[in-house]
């Protein structure tokens, strides 16, 4: 039987590489606590891991997987199975400290910015996770991200898009406080308020308010700022981010790990990202 053709969404063999050795741990972690040992794996890894990326990018509904994938019922229990236990979370990590040191900085980094986006959300999210951004005019979800100085994420946050970004960014920096003891820096946007600056100082680490220069007009890069506004461009290159699908909001992180997942993969072996755009 000849091998399927890949999508543009599927991992080379040089991404998979970079991937292979968490996920293939995870299984045999599983399978030493199961009462079937000895029964072997169904399914690759790399095709189950192949299909979320293809939703991810494409932004179709699980049930539209193509017939050449495993069917999607099982990919999308991986896909549960693999957020529940940290899984993109961890392999954010890992390939986050090999950007870094590809790119010669330390594995761990002592800068970090923060912002928050808010999206629609789709009618099958549940009326108690939305809320009203009135800023914006969007009803919908607030992902507030947390990124280093090379637009890598740090972590991530899912709320309603009514709760006020100085009240939901002190969750995501007291993970970075604890998860990264090296940050002694931050810079923010004027949506957060003095108080976020107060919270971040008790943690340590001196969070600044990045404003527009006075009388400026019209579009303006903001220093630092135009870091996490890119991380923010790169998520929207996956349209199943574009609008909020998931039911759960530890779903929608997963998307969002996914996503950087894929960027850093091929930032590492340096793939260009395959598009439309001048053909």
């Amino acid at each position: 039987m000849c091998e399927r053709r890949r999508y543009p969404s599927d991992l080379s063999d040089a991404r998979w590489a970079l991937v292979e050795p968490l996920l293939t741990s995870w299984r045999d972690d599983r399978a030493r606590h199961r009462l079937n040992i000895g029964t072997p794996p169904q399914h690759s890894l790399r095709d189950l891991l192949g299909a979320v990326l293809y939703v991810a990018r494409t932004g179709i509904p699980w049930r539209c997987l193509p017939h050449d994938y495993p069917h999607w019922n099982t990919v999308y229990h991986y896909f549960g199975r693999w957020e529940k236990a940290g899984i993109f979370e961890r392999l954010n990590g890992l390939l986050r400290r090999r950007v870094r040191e590809d790119e010669g900085r330390t594995p761990e980094p002592t800068a970090c910015v923060i912002d928050a986006q808010s999206v629609k959300t789709s009618t099958n999210v549940p009326a108690r996770d939305q809320g009203s951004d009135v800023g914006k005019k969007i009803v919908g979800r607030k992902r507030s991200i947390v990124i280093d100085a090379t637009g890598m994420l740090l972590t991530v946050l899912v709320t309603a898009a009514s709760v006020q970004d100085s009240t939901v960014g002190q969750t995501p920096l007291d993970r970075v406080a604890a998860n990264h003891p090296t940050i002694r820096k931050g810079w923010a946007d004027r949506g957060y308020r003095e108080y976020l600056v107060d919270h971040a100082a008790r943690l340590g680490i001196d969070l600044e308010v990045v404003r527009r220069t006075p009388g400026s007009r019209g579009f303006t890069v903001m220093p630092r700022r135009w870091v996490v506004e890119r991380t923010l461009g790169w998520l929207m290159h996956h349209r199943r981010l574009a609008r909020d699908y998931e039911a759960r909001p530890t779903r929608s992180t997963a998307m969002i790990y996914i996503a950087m997942i894929a960027l850093m993969t091929r930032r590492l072996i340096r793939e260009s990202t395959r598009t439309l755009r001048g053909t």
